[in-house]
C-alpha cells in the first residue's frame, strides 16, 4: 500500500499582529486537512513570539522595511531584502512546500518572490480596503488574492481576486458570558459595553471614554482594553468599570459578555466583530496617524450596515455618549445585517482556495 504524500504549506507575514493572527486562525483547519505547516518570518519580529505557542517550525530571514518616504535606511534595506530573498529561496528548496500563503507585511515579500522563482504556487491575503505596498509587490505572481471588502475587488486583477473575509480564531466564538462577568467582577444585569482602545493612537478614545464614565456607568458595565501602559490607576476601583492593558485567553469570554463594542477600525478587529455579530461603533485612526486604511475600512462597514462610525477628529464626550445610546437602542438592526453577510466562512473559503491552487 503506497503512502499518501504529505501536504506541506509555508505561512508568511509579519511586522504587526494584524499580519500574523489570520495565519494563526488558519492553523487548526490546516492541521485537520493534514497539512505539515511551516512559518517564515523575520528573525525577531512579533510573528516569532506569536507563533511560538503553536509548535510550528519557525524560520527567520533578513528583512528590510519598504518605505514610501525618505529614510537613510532606504539605502541599506534593499540589500537586506536581497539577503532575505536568498535565505527564503534556500528554505523553500529545503522544505519543498506545495503552496505558500502570505498575509503580507514587508517580511513576506522575499518569501513570495522566492516562491515565484521556484514555481511554488502562492496566495496573498489583503486585509485592508486598499492594498499595502508589500502586497502590491507580491501580487504579480500570486495565483489568488483574497480580500475583505467588496470595494477592494475593483483594485485587483479580476481573474485573481476572491472576496473571502478574514479568518478569525475559532475559540473567539466559544466564550461564556457568565465567565466574562466573573473575570470583570460585574454582578448586576446591566448591558456590557466593551471598549477596544488598543495601542497605536488610542489615547483619544481612552480619554474620551473615561470622561464619559459618569454618564455611561448608570446604564452600562464597561470593560476597557486600553493598551500597554495606558491604564488609569485612579479608576481601578470604580464600580462597573474594568480595565485591562491586554487580554489573551480571557478575550473570548469578554466578547461573549459584550452587548455592544467601541473599537478602532483595524481590518482584523472589525472582521472579528462581524464574525461574532457584535453591534459596534468604529473610531478609525485619522490620516495623521495612519495611511488612511482604517477610515476606508470603517466607511465600508458603515455602508454595509455593520457599524456606526465616529471620526476621530470629531470625537468628544457628547458625541460618544449619544452614539453609544443610539447603537444600543438599534442594535438588532446591526446584528441582522451582520447575520446576512456572506463573509462568515473565511477559513473554509481560504482552505478551499489553498487546496485548489495546490492541486493545479
Amino acid at each position: 500500500m503506497s503512502e499518501v504524500p504529505v501536504k506541506k504549506i509555508v505561512l508568511t507575514g509579519g511586522g504587526s499582529a494584524g499580519h500574523v493572527t489570520p495565519n494563526i486562525a488558519l492553523i487548526p483547519a490546516l492541521k485537520k486537512e493534514g497539512f505539515e505547516i511551516y512559518y517564515i518570518g523575520s528573525y525577531n519580529g512579533i510573528e516569532k513570539r506569536l507563533i511560538e505557542d503553536y509548535n510550528i517550525p519557525y524560520f527567520g530571514i533578513a528583512t528590510g522595511k519598504l518605505r514610501r518616504y525618505f529614510d537613510p535606511k532606504n539605502f541599506s534595506d534593499p540589500f537586506r531584502v536581497l539577503k532575505g530573498f536568498s535565505e527564503a529561496r534556500a528554505l523553500l528548496k529545503r522544505i519543498k512546500p506545495d503552496v505558500v500563503f502570505s498575509k503580507g507585511g514587508y517580511v513576506s515579500v522575499p518569501v513570495v518572490r522566492a516562491a515565484g522563482a521556484l514555481k511554488i504556487p502562492y496566495i496573498v491575503h489583503e486585509s485592508d480596503m486598499t492594498p499595502g505596498l508589500a502586497n502590491k509587490l507580491s501580487m504579480t505572481g500570486a495565483r489568488k488574492i483574497c480580500c475583505n471588502f467588496p470595494e477592494t475587488m475593483r483594485l485587483l486583477p479580476a481573474e485573481k481576486a476572491v472576496l473571502t473575509g478574514t479568518p478569525i480564531r475559532e475559540e473567539l466564538g466559544m466564550g461564556s458570558r457568565e465567565e466574562g462577568k466573573r473575570i470583570c467582577g460585574f454582578e448586576d444585569d446591566k448591558p456590557v459595553l466593551m471598549v477596544i482602545g488598543g495601542s497605536l493612537g488610542a489615547q483619544s478614545v481612552n480619554e474620551t471614554v473615561r470622561y464619559a464614565l459618569p454618564r455611561l456607568l448608570p446604564h452600562f458595565n464597561i470593560v476597557h482594553l486600553c493598551g500597554k501602559e495606558k491604564m488609569d490607576n485612579l479608576k481601578l476601583s470604580v464600580p462597573g468599570y474594568k480595565q485591562f492593558e491586554y487580554v489573551k485567553n480571557e478575550l473570548k469570554d469578554i466578547f461573549a459578555m459584550a452587548d455592544i463594542v467601541v473599537s478602532r477600525a483595524g481590518a482584523n478587529s472589525i472582521c472579528e466583530l462581524l464574525a461574532l455579530r457584535k453591534p459596534n461603533i468604529l473610531i478609525p485612526l485619522s490620516t495623521k496617524a495612519s495611511r488612511g486604511d482604517q477610515m476606508l475600512n470603517a466607511r465600508s462597514f458603515e455602508q454595509q450596515g455593520f457599524s456606526m462610525v465616529i471620526d476621530n477628529d470629531e470625537l468628544d464626550e457628547d458625541i460618544l455618549c449619544e452614539t453609544i445610546y443610539e447603537l444600543y437602542n438599534t442594535r438588532e438592526k446591526y446584528v441582522e445585517a451582520m447575520c446576512n453577510s456572506n463573509l462568515h466562512s473565511a477559513t473554509d473559503t481560504i482552505i478551499r482556495i489553498i487546496k485548489e491552487e495546490m492541486n493545479k
